[in-house]
């Protein structure tokens, strides 16, 4: 077993408490905008977060690349703390939404920094190893906020729920702190480096992987937004339920195959990836009761498993080490742009009836389906 640096496993529980704290509030979102006269808003909770996350992402690569990781990782904690604190002076659904746009940037500058700086430290031959296991941080941390969100609303109420993410958020500032930088020669900060170039949007070397991040983004957005609701249908007073079983499950695929794309390629593997994930999107879609809907949460695990680890060690090979920070900017860009083209479709397809919850995932197994059918021609024909 690949021997991982106290930097490697500070930086994981940084990741960690970080996406626990914004994964805490996001099922109990949908009630909030609701409480405040926004029902027909929903699917804008996730759709602004993702946009500005997806403007902050050139800005965070080029200053990854140039002021440093760590740097860049402060700016997105910070702006975490100051908006999950400001969450509870929502009067209205304007400002609500505001807090959602602003918090978005906070997703934008702290992984682009985090991803930058653990592929300075993973050995190109174990990157999908060692992206599992930093992953893994990653969905524990979705898990335990998307489970833990309703049990602590009626324990310590909404405001009460909000304080918790935002102390969480300050812990992560902490381990930030703790974390070393591996840029060689970080340069003082300017304001021109917010003037970006031609070939500082996006790393073009990376677009393949960053299309299929787009297609299989797509399908998570759609349950970001649906399964708060489709719980609820189903008669699961946890909205966090199912992410709760997919953490378990992804947990467990990238602790046990995460050296699968090491050993038989990243495409190929991504390809096994796709088909569990169309299984799981149709799942949801016939799922009638808790026993369907949580066996399709332990397929749609199983599909992130594989994929997401897959999919950023495929980048940090592409990636001129260089240009890590902007490579990284890139996936991620394409990753909130995915969730934003399904968070936003879902609009035009979910009425808020049970009903239309069967059309929203048969189309989520057709945005698979086209991911597994692009790796399959690049495979063949690149």
């Amino acid at each position: 077993m690949f021997s991982y640096s106290r930097n490697f496993w500070a930086l994981t529980f940084a990741m960690f408490l970080f996406m626990t704290s914004f994964n805490l509030i996001l099922p109990e979102l949908n009630d909030f905008i609701s409480h405040l006269g926004g029902r027909d808003y929903k699917g804008l909770i996730i759709s602004l977060f993702t946009i500005s996350a997806a403007i902050s992402r050139p800005f965070s690569g080029k200053l990854a690349d140039t002021v440093g990781r760590k740097s860049t990782m402060y700016i997105g904690t910070i702006i975490c703390v100051v908006v999950t604190f400001m969450y509870p002076l929502s009067g209205s659904v304007g400002f609500f939404l505001f807090l959602r746009f602003m918090h978005g940037f906070s997703s934008g500058f702290l992984p682009t920094g985090a991803t930058a700086l653990i592929t300075d430290i993973l050995p190109p031959d174990r990157r999908g190893q060692g992206m599992g296991v930093f992953g893994t941080g990653i969905s524990l941390g979705i898990g335990v906020g998307q489970f833990l969100g309703t049990p602590l609303t009626k324990l310590l109420t909404l405001d009460g729920l909000f304080f918790a993410a935002g102390i969480l958020a300050m812990i992560s500032v902490l381990m930030v702190k703790s974390i070393k930088e591996t840029l060689a020669e970080p340069t003082p900060f300017e304001w021109k480096m917010f003037r970006l170039k031609k070939d500082e949007f996006f790393e073009i070397k990376v677009l393949p992987v960053a299309m299929v991040m787009f297609l299989t983004a797509s399908c998570s957005g759609i349950l970001f937004v649906l399964s708060p609701d489709l719980s609820g249908y189903l008669g699961i007073e946890n909205k966090g339920w199912f992410f709760m079983f997919y953490v378990i499950s992804t947990i467990a695929v990238r602790l046990t195959i995460g050296k699968l794309s090491d050993k038989i390629g990243r495409r190929k593997s991504l390809i096994i990836g796709m088909v569990f994930l169309i299984i799981s999107m149709l799942m949801v879609a016939y799922a009638k009761d808790v026993y369907a809907y949580t066996a399709a949460s332990i397929v749609f695990g199983i599909a992130t498993g594989v994929n997401s680890p897959t999919l950023f060690a495929w980048m940090a090979d592409l990636s001129p080490s260089h240009r890590r920070g902007i490579g990284s900017g890139t996936l991620f860009i394409s990753l909130e742009l995915g969730i934003l083209f399904g968070s936003a479709s879902t609009l035009f397809i979910y009425d808020s009836t049970y009903e239309s919850v069967f059309l929203v995932f048969i189309y989520g197994a057709i945005l698979a389906f086209l991911a597994m059918s692009y790796l399959i021609w690049h495979l063949v024909r690149r």
